[in-house]
C-alpha cells in the first residue's frame, strides 16, 4: 500500500457558532490510500476541543507511515484493528485512514459500500440543516436563506427560549435542539418543558459529557426524548447510555471510523437505542462515508457540504434534505482537481 496526506481548511459559508464556541474556517485531514492501483479517500476533521489538530494527525501518521503501509491488507476490519493499536492516542488519524481503506476496498470489489453493508438507498432518513447560535434575526435570516424540512439549532445561551419561540414563529417544520453539553440538570429540565410545547423532537446532549447520574435523573423526567453526543464517543459507551438517553448520536470522527460505527449501530439496536449519524462539518469525502451508513439509523444530520463555502469533491446532491445515493465503487465520490498534488480528480474506479 502507497499512503498520502494533506491539509485543508475550508471556509464556512457563515461563522458557525455553538456553545463551546465559533469558527469561520473548518480544518480538516485528508488521506490517500493506495493497494493494486486502487486509490480511497478518507477525511477526518479537527474539533479544537478534543485537542487533535490536523498537524498532529499528519505528524503522527509519518511517523509511522512505513508501518500503516506494510500491513498485509485483505479487508477493512482487519487494517481498523492494526490501525486502532498502530496508532492509540489518534482516533481522528485512525478515522480517516479506515474511511479510504473502505472506498478502496470497494473499489476492488467494485461495489458501492451501502451494498457491502446491506443497507436499502429507500431507507436513507433526511437530513437536518443546522442553524448555529447567532442572533435571534441572523438565525431566521439563516432559516429563510436555506428552506428545509428539518433544521438542527445550536443553543446553550442564557436566551435559548427566547431563540426557539422566535424561530418557531417562523417556521412549521420540526426542531431539533443540540445543546452541546452546556446545561445543568435542572435548567435543562425547565427548557425541554418549554421546547416541548414548541414542537422540537428531541434534544441532544444537554448535559455534560461525564454527568451520568444528572442524566438518569433528567431520563427519568423528560418529556422529549435525548440524544447523546458528547456521551457516547467510542463502543463502550452505547451500553452506559441505556437509560440515560433515548438515542445515541454517533460521529465517524469521533469514533475512529466506518468499522466500531457499524458495531455501535448494532449495539443500539439491541439496546433499543434510536441512532442519529453526526456530522463534524466534514466535506463530501467524510459524508458520503455517512450516507452509505445513513439507511441503518434513524436520523441523519450531515449538513456538513451546505454549510461550507469549498468542498472537496464531487458525488452528493441534496434536494430539500434528501441526500443522494453516490452508486459508483466504494465512496462513489471524485475529488476536484488540485486537492492532492498531481491529483487529476478523476474517479478511480
Amino acid at each position: 500500500m502507497k499512503l498520502r496526506s494533506q491539509l485543508a481548511n475550508l471556509p464556512f459559508k457563515h461563522a458557525f457558532t455553538i456553545s463551546k464556541g465559533t469558527k469561520t474556517h473548518q480544518p480538516s485531514f485528508l488521506v490517500e490510500l493506495d493497494f493494486m492501483g486502487k486509490i480511497g479517500y478518507g477525511e477526518a476533521p479537527a474539533i479544537s476541543y478534543y485537542n487533535i489538530p490536523v498537524e498532529k494527525m499528519q505528524a503522527d501518521l509519518e511517523a509511522r507511515k512505513q508501518m500503516a503501509e506494510k500491513f498485509a491488507y485483505t479487508e477493512p476490519a482487519r487494517y481498523w484493528h492494526y490501525l486502532h493499536h498502530l496508532f492509540p492516542n489518534n482516533g481522528f488519524l485512525v478515522c480517516a485512514l479506515d474511511i479510504a481503506s473502505w472506498d478502496m476496498y470497494g473499489r476492488l470489489r467494485r461495489t458501492p459500500l451501502y451494498q457491502l453493508f446491506n443497507a436499502d438507498p429507500a431507507k436513507m432518513p433526511i437530513t437536518d440543516y443546522t442553524i448555529g447560535i447567532d442572533s435571534n434575526e441572523k438565525m431566521l435570516a439563516k432559516m429563510a436563506e436555506m428552506p428545509w424540512p428539518v433544521y438542527k439549532i445550536k443553543l446553550g445561551t442564557d436566551r435559548d427560549i427566547d431563540i426557539l419561540r422566535t424561530l418557531r414563529s417562523a417556521t412549521d417544520k420540526p426542531l431539533r435542539v443540540d445543546a452541546n453539553a452546556a446545561w445543568t440538570k435542572e435548567e435543562a429540565l425547565e427548557k425541554i418543558k418549554v421546547f416541548a410545547d414548541l414542537g422540537v423532537e428531541f434534544v441532544e446532549q444537554p448535559l455534560a459529557k461525564d454527568d451520568w447520574d444528572g442524566m438518569a435523573w433528567l431520563y427519568e423526567r423528560s418529556p422529549l426524548p435525548l440524544m447523546a453526543d458528547e456521551s457516547c464517543v467510542f463502543e463502550n459507551d452505547v451500553a452506559r447510555c441505556a437509560g440515560r438517553f433515548h438515542g445515541i448520536n454517533i460521529k465517524l470522527t469521533k469514533c475512529t471510523g466506518i468499522t466500531p460505527a457499524l458495531r455501535m449501530i448494532s449495539e443500539a439496536r439491541q439496546k433499543g437505542l434510536q441512532i442519529m449519524l453526526g456530522c463534524m462539518n466534514e466535506s463530501t469525502i467524510g459524508s458520503a462515508a455517512l450516507a452509505h451508513l445513513s439507511p441503518l439509523v434513524d436520523y441523519l444530520d450531515m449538513d456538513g457540504p451546505l454549510l461550507l463555502a469549498e468542498d472537496l469533491a464531487t458525488g452528493l446532491t441534496f434536494d430539500y434534505g434528501q441526500v443522494s445515493m453516490p452508486q459508483g465503487p466504494g465512496l462513489g465520490i471524485t475529488l476536484l482537481p488540485g486537492v492532492f498534488p498531481d491529483e487529476a480528480g478523476a474517479e478511480d474506479a
